[in-house]
């Protein structure tokens, strides 16, 4: 789901706190993963990134993006009107802008199935499909639709169900998912000379979401999105399609956020609308100087994002989350770097959480 619906950035460590798993992992994991893609000849297509700013205020946060990079030992640098001409000649900012060159785009897929290949062919595991977990069998087993499967210590990177699973062990209780749907649309095939590097807007640096933006995929294809509109399901990938049992239960979590939490509220009323192609246009229109609402055109792509909330103070979670007990380690909040930072991320899991495994 998360990893094979990703947008393929390989993001370069610019917008993580000082200190915060995001900052330890993403550029490590950027890093790890373009030797990934040489070694097994997976497709990489160095994009290369700029964020531009539309206002007073969001040029003050490039300046505190360009700090947060540099912190991370990410190379950035601040351009001009002149210099983003050259790197990207579509792109609009007021002033200055930030160059990232190490964001590149990859696909996915190839590196979910290399994964996968890599375990089989390992002799040392195997993958069961089809098995989601249905529950605890005593301490240590879980029930599947494939039997029961023991375990002498539990890695739970389960995405999107990973609370629930971490539920079950007494864990992560301070947490709950409220997922996201993000929306794309894509450039037609004839516009998407219109792009050639990834385009982002400055973030609200109160929320974990990146904005609408312009981003090459390594097929060539240009997105334009996502939308963070708050989703009914964990799957709830269409309108009705992915709704459970369990969307009354979401619904009433997104009401208490509505109510307590004043950013998630302007942002809810701000990306509903953008399920309207006019309103995703407008967003995007700002971040370049040509684009017309016919250059756009339907994308199916859409992806769930697992965000967790803090039941306590209802504010969204900005960082990965690791709980453990001696039997069992929970990923949670596993959100945008994750699929960047996921290699890095998984020695720190390991040196941190799983000394003596």
């Amino acid at each position: 789901h998360a990893s094979g619906r990703n947008s393929g950035v390989l993001h370069a460590g610019v917008y993580y706190a000082a200190g915060s798993a995001k900052a330890r992992t993403c550029l490590a994991g950027n890093r790890l993963m373009r030797a990934y893609c040489a070694e097994h000849g997976l497709p990489l297509v160095e994009t290369g990134k700029v964020i531009v700013a539309t206002t007073p205020a969001e040029l003050r946060g490039l300046i505190e993006l360009k700090a947060r990079a540099e912190a991370a030992g990410a190379p950035v640098r601040l351009v001009d009107e002149k210099e983003l001409a050259e790197i990207e000649p579509n792109a609009a900012t007021l002033g200055k802008a930030l160059h990232s060159p190490l964001t590149a785009v990859v696909d996915p897929r190839a590196i979910v199935q290399q994964l996968a290949r890599d375990v089989a062919g390992s002799g040392r595991a195997r993958i069961l499909y089809n098995a989601p977990v249905q529950g605890r069998d005593g301490r240590d087993g879980l029930l599947t639709p494939q039997g029961r499967v023991e375990f002498r210590r539990l890695v739970n990177a389960a995405g999107a169900h990973a609370d629930k699973l971490a539920h079950a062990f007494g864990l992560g209780l301070d947490y709950v998912l409220v997922p996201f749907k993000g929306c794309y649309r894509r450039l037609r095939e004839d516009r998407a000379h219109l792009v050639r590097v990834a385009i982002y807007p400055v973030p609200d640096p109160r929320l974990p979401f990146l904005g609408v933006h312009f981003t090459r995929s390594a097929a060539g294809s240009v997105y334009i999105g996502p939308t963070a509109i708050p989703a009914l399901g964990r799957e709830n990938y269409g309108i009705l399609a992915g709704l459970d049992r369990e969307a009354p239960e979401i619904l009433l979590r997104d009401a208490v956020l509505f109510v307590r939490n004043p950013a998630f509220r302007a942002t809810a009323l701000a990306e509903l609308r953008k399920y309207f192609p006019a309103a995703l246009y407008s967003d995007a229109r700002r971040l370049v100087k040509h684009l017309e609402p016919g250059d756009i055109e339907p994308s199916p792509k859409v992806g769930i994002r697992p965000q967790l909330v803090n039941r306590t103070t209802h504010q969204l979670v900005m960082d990965f989350v690791a709980e453990r007990d001696e039997r069992s380690l929970h990923v949670l909040n596993a959100i945008s770097p994750a699929f960047t930072a996921s290699m890095a991320m998984a020695k720190m899991l390991c040196d941190e959480h799983l000394p003596a495994a």
